[in-house]
């Protein structure tokens, strides 16, 4: 069902995804718009909502853990110093409008608010395109603008003290199964090979599916993969992995992944291919 709050994305006509604009969630998930479920071409679900193991990863979204001290990541915070804490913190990205709706994707508008106050301004352009009989790409860009009168950055965990934990930016939340997602790049394999790593694209493959992410543009491509695949299925790409990312007051950052969405288990070759054929359009 497609409702002003719940569209959902096709392709040729099959629904591959469903986007929910105002969820009810509590504040210490850090509500946020997120596409759930996403599927293959054939229907496989690739995506978690609220899982047990972390309650505020939200199907597919952008969810950032630290912007001035305020989390819009969900979950506990980690303070350097003191490790994760509960301050209450958290703040909710709020959808705007839509300038943008068709069956194959959407342009959105929201706001980040924190404390009463909106911290950035949010253009979301999200677009599903067929890639064939078995594979869809989702393409999904972010810019936001930094709309207060001082300077503003993004932080994570990593930044904050925390080795390994350069998480925030876009985030893929896949389907926890009995065996551990398979991970690999072009010339690496295994979750500690490939996290952190910086690689034109990144390999997810569970049972029955492959998941190849990849950067589009320079800027994001710099950005190093946060990747999870023992502990749970997760990929993203890195918005402050070494030093918090300065915006100052009314410039944008802008971030554009690409996914390709198959059935079956991808080789390198084809997910190579797949990642091409997907970036070009």
């Amino acid at each position: 069902m497609t409702t002003n709050d719940n569209p959902v994305l096709r392709v040729a006509g099959r629904p591959v995804g469903r986007y929910v604009t105002r969820p009810e969630l509590p504040a210490r998930l850090s509500p946020r718009p997120y596409l759930h479920p996403v599927t293959t071409l054939a229907g496989t679900a690739v995506t978690e909502l609220s899982p047990a193991d972390h309650t505020h990863h939200l199907g597919v979204g952008v969810a950032v853990p630290d912007v001035e001290g305020h989390n819009f990541w969900g979950g506990r915070t980690f303070v350097r110093g003191r490790g994760p804490t509960e301050p209450g913190d958290h703040g909710s990205q709020r959808h705007v409008s839509f300038q943008l709706r068709d069956p194959d994707g959407f342009v959105e508008e929201l706001r980040w608010i924190a404390a009463g106050t909106e911290l950035f301004r949010e253009r979301r352009i999200v677009a599903a395109t067929g890639l064939g009989p078995s594979a869809w790409a989702l393409d999904f860009t972010f810019s936001l603008t930094n709309v207060t009168p001082g300077p503003l950055s993004i932080g994570s965990p990593a930044t904050n003290g925390r080795p390994g934990a350069a998480y925030g930016g876009f985030f893929w939340r896949a389907r926890k199964e009995a065996a551990a997602a398979e991970v690999f790049t072009a010339d690496r394999e295994g979750e500690s090979a490939v996290h952190g790593a910086r690689a034109g694209w990144l390999a997810l493959a569970g049972a029955g599916w492959t998941l190849v992410f990849a950067g589009a543009t320079e800027d994001t491509r710099r950005d190093p993969w946060f990747v999870r695949s023992t502990e749970y299925p997760g990929v993203g790409s890195s918005l402050a992995s070494e030093e918090r990312l300065p915006i100052p007051p009314g410039e944008t950052v802008v971030r554009r992944i690409v996914t390709v969405v198959a059935d079956g288990r991808l080789d390198r070759q084809d997910a190579a291919a797949l990642v091409r054929k997907a970036v070009s359009q």
